[in-house]
């Protein structure tokens, strides 16, 4: 079968690997339908994360079943099914916590695991890892549920994390596509207000459309534009361009101290030093963007200002059935996060079109 492999910084392959088949009896094997690119595969990509020469990519993928082992009971063969990110048995005492992410026995797609970025995958734990969608899924539908997988999920757990509640001011902290599906994840949750901050105006401009109040835009100089409706100054196009510093003093000031749910969704330095600066007294920071050149916390600050942060990688299996719940009434849909569409055989193009923030997600048709 065709899988995606990283051959190199900056070089994904297309390549014939072994066919995916049961090796256990708590297996499956699953023909995929859809997969994407995650922004998560661009670190390796870049060659800012360690990798074998050879490793398979895509850990966001959904598809039909097309095998199950003797085992399995809760599948069947010709099942649409969404795959968390990560596979987990459902018995160990993370899982039992709801920390699947967690699992002693578990894993996650890419690698020696195989990849779903292919043209099928071996499910282990194939019971406690799928979830069925038992829901007539065309294209669209398919389309609306693959951000399940991960990014909206991960953009629930940051809200979780963060504590958002009805009625609640919250500022999420990235424009990438966890962060544009945490803007939907606080619309859910019930926000009274939500605070969208990028770098990039298109996303904003998807932010507001998928719930977002206010929008805060850096540049690459660290100016600020602020578009808010009720900032203190605006100019004739109704934003404002100030400084970093006095950007967030504004917002500081405008939201009576700080805001008390922050959902950081970028995994930087600045993202965390930002969200910091932004976070009242008594607040709480939930921080899903994966670290990378994160290297201080300024702890005092966190005492001082009895300041929570709560991090960790989003047990996307917790969440499945209920977003899926949304999905398929309609009332939820992220699927817009998807710009970029390529078949397997050139998903290197996908890669290329996010490195360059051409593309906000890449969807990949096997």
């Amino acid at each position: 079968m065709k899988a995606a492999v990283l051959h190199g910084v900056g070089d994904v392959r297309v390549v014939d690997v072994p066919d995916a088949c049961l090796i256990e009896p708590t297996d499956a094997v699953v023909r995929v339908a859809l997969a994407a690119v995650c922004g998560s595969d661009l670190w390796p990509y870049r060659g800012q994360e360690a990798f074998r020469p050879g490793d398979r990519m895509g850990h966001e993928w959904l598809g039909v079943v097309e095998d199950v082992g003797r085992e399995v009971t809760g599948l069947r063969r010709g099942d649409v099914v969404l795959a968390p990110f990560a596979f987990s048995d459902g018995t160990c005492p993370p899982c039992g916590e709801g920390v699947f992410t967690s699992c002693v026995n578990g894993g996650f797609w890419g690698g020696a695991n195989g990849g779903g970025q292919a043209e099928a995958v071996r499910v282990p734990f194939a019971d406690a890892t799928l979830v069925p969608v038992r829901a007539s899924a065309d294209d669209e539908l398919l389309r609306r549920l693959l951000p399940l997988t991960d990014v909206l999920s991960t953009g629930q757990h940051a809200c979780v994390l963060a504590g958002v509640r009805p009625g609640s001011a919250v500022a999420v902290i990235g424009d990438g596509a966890v962060g544009l599906c945490a803007v939907l994840a606080a619309r859910r949750a019930g926000a009274a207000r939500i605070t969208a901050i990028g770098r990039h105006p298109d996303r904003l401009a998807l932010a507001r459309d998928f719930g977002a109040t206010d929008v805060v835009t850096l540049n690459a100089t660290d100016v600020v534009t602020l578009n808010a409706p009720d900032i203190a100054t605006r100019n004739a196009t109704g934003t404002a361009a100030l400084s970093a510093m006095d950007a967030v003093a504004d917002l500081v000031g405008r939201t009576g101290g700080g805001f008390g749910a922050v959902a950081e969704c970028v995994g930087t330095q600045p993202a965390l030093d930002l969200a910091l600066s932004l976070t009242r007294p008594g607040g709480t920071i939930g921080s899903v963007g994966v670290p990378n050149g994160v290297h201080a916390v300024d702890l005092y600050r966190f005492f001082r200002s009895n300041i929570t942060l709560r991090a960790g990688v989003a047990p996307v299996r917790r969440y499945l059935e209920p977003l899926m719940a949304d999905v398929l009434n309609g009332t939820l849909d992220p699927s817009a996060v998807f710009t970029v569409e390529v078949p397997l055989a050139e998903v290197a193009a996908g890669y290329q079109e996010m490195d360059a923030r051409r593309a906000i997600k890449a969807l990949v048709r096997p």
